[in-house]
């Protein structure tokens, strides 16, 4: 293979492997974490009665996550949060801002 070229992606080069960071946020959201990974609750983003439905189900920065799986088009996902299991949309799940 004489004068063949290997591409290699240094974009993601910086990037953590468990989860990949949202190019407008500068912290990556629950909707990024991978199935089977766990994740830490830093922030909830939002003031509207979902994101305050949320923290009243527990889900409040400090608090440990499980992503258990996703439906076949990746909405909803299920976390499991505090011993029990949760399902949330995508656009839930990018309110709360996570770290490894």
């Amino acid at each position: 293979m004489e004068g063949a070229r290997l591409l290699f992606d240094v974009s993601r080069r910086n990037d953590s492997p468990l989860m990949k960071k949202d190019p407008d946020n500068a912290r990556p959201t629950l909707s990024s974490v991978p199935m089977g990974e766990k994740a830490r609750v830093v922030a909830i983003n939002g003031s509207d009665r979902i994101s305050r439905r949320l923290m009243e189900m527990g889900v409040v920065p400090g608090v440990s996550l499980e992503v258990l799986k996703a439906a076949p088009f990746g909405d909803p996902i299920e976390v499991r949060v505090r011993g029990y299991n949760l399902a949330m949309r995508r656009s839930e799940a990018d309110t709360i801002e996570v770290a490894d």
